[in-house]
């Protein structure tokens, strides 16, 4: 399968020279779970043919199966490696016997890279994220483990995934004192209930290392789609996944009522104004801030993927004057720093 673009636009990741799509594909809850065996090569199949060549996984997603399925199937379809950008994420591990199976130890990190390409059937990975901060570790000890990790060729950057701003920064002071390659990207939650840390903590980040961000969960676990506006439906995430109870009993409440209501008002502007689904406009959002490298995308389906895709017609006609209106509906913006200068 030779790689076509077909229209998806490219950013790069952070300050990095690596260009990526601004739709990636992510394994998180589904690949290697509730997806398996052939229609885990449909939906990568159809992602790619629509410009899609950045897939995202972890070693904990699935308990490695997740990386391996993805392996598999790449290697069914006969892409490229070259066409693709791989990444992975480092930290919980696949077992839980010895404590130095989880966490950032310089052990934890070599020896779970090595394992994740053994599982996807590749030599490297393009980008090793740290999927958690490690309290318990000495940053300049996970600095030098990951800088080993490219050094040795199994990966070619890597980046943060839920860290802070303060960890992020410790980070790149000690590779700036100790002459290393600092985090290029932190991959975080970011969706129109969800802005304090990506658009008010992350300011600084971005203005100083232009860092990036791989975004996940920017459809809220699907709450922006506006297919839990009148109830939970059978099958849906929030039904199937039982770590999802306090947020299904929290939509019961006055908070979870209001989100409900905002995205009644979202689907009303996004079916008025551009014929299109609330679900498509949140991702459109997501996408229009220039912090944002990607947006990875969940899919149990191929028709997931071309759905979500519908959010790029939308790019161009995101004008500030709906934008504001889209400000108005959610009228949760982070205010500024006190003292600090804004746009």
């Amino acid at each position: 399968m030779d790689y076509k673009t077909n229209g998806m636009p490219f950013r790069r990741l952070g300050p990095s020279g690596l260009r990526v799509p601004l739709f990636s594909l992510g394994g998180w809850l589904t690949i290697g779970q509730t997806v398996v065996g052939d229609p885990v090569k449909e939906i990568i199949r159809t992602a790619f043919k629509n410009g899609i060549n950045m897939i995202d996984t972890a070693e904990v997603y699935a308990n490695g199966k997740s990386e391996a399925e993805i392996g598999r199937v790449i290697k069914e379809l006969g892409i490229r490696r070259s066409d693709l950008i791989i990444t992975t994420k480092i930290y919980w591990g696949v077992r839980q016997g010895s404590p130095n199976d989880t966490g950032l130890s310089r052990k934890h990190i070599v020896e779970g890279i090595k394992e994740s390409l053994s599982r996807l059937k590749m030599d490297y990975v393009d980008v090793v994220f740290a999927h958690r901060p490690d309290s318990t570790v000495p940053m300049e000890e996970v600095v030098r483990a990951f800088n080993y990790v490219i050094q040795q060729g199994w990966a070619f950057y890597w980046a943060t995934s839920e860290w802070s701003a303060r960890e992020i920064e410790e980070a790149h002071h000690v590779a700036s004192k100790f002459g290393l390659i600092g985090p290029i990207a932190e991959q975080c939650e970011h969706n129109m209930f969800h802005r304090e840390r990506p658009e008010k903590e992350y300011k600084p980040i971005y203005e100083k290392y232009g860092t990036g961000t791989t975004v996940f969960s920017a459809l809220a676990g699907g709450l922006l789609t506006g297919k839990y506006n009148d109830g939970i439906p059978e099958g849906s995430r929030f039904a199937t996944h039982s770590w999802m109870k306090n947020t299904v009993q929290k939509l019961q409440q006055q908070e979870g009522q209001e989100k409900i209501r905002k995205i009644r008002e979202l689907s009303k502007l996004a079916k008025e104004e551009f014929n299109t689904t609330p679900g498509a406009l949140a991702l459109a959002w997501v996408a229009k801030s220039p912090n944002t490298s990607t947006v990875i995308l969940g899919a149990s389906t191929p028709q997931q993927v071309l759905d979500n895709l519908k959010a790029l017609e939308l790019l161009p006609k995101l004008t500030p004057g709906i934008m504001d209106q889209i400000e108005k509906i959610l009228n949760n913006k982070p205010k500024p720093e006190a003292g600090r200068i804004t746009d």
